[in-house]
């Protein structure tokens, strides 16, 4: 029963998610902007990781640790470091 009722939820989602990107006519500039984040995301970890001022703290390439530093830019990288230094 509650398959049942996420897939409704995941599908009436979709509809509306479609819903607003033809209503709104946004085309495909936001695909373009979230590819320039993804790039943008993955240099600064790999910039922290293979840089050599941190040794300590490596980063792993994620889907977490990029949702993170894609939703909060460059203090999201210091942010994982920060939680890496201190989990240490």
């Amino acid at each position: 029963m509650m398959k049942i009722v996420l897939i409704g939820v995941l599908a009436v989602s979709l509809l509306l998610l479609l819903y607003i990107l033809i209503s709104k006519k946004l085309g495909f500039a936001w695909l373009t902007r979230l590819g320039l984040h993804v790039v943008l995301a993955a240099l600064g970890i790999y910039v922290v990781n293979f840089s050599g001022l941190l040794t300590e703290a490596y980063i792993p390439l994620n889907p977490v640790t990029m949702s993170t530093v894609l939703v909060l830019g460059l203090p999201g990288v210091a942010l994982l470091i920060g939680l890496k230094l201190t989990m240490i």
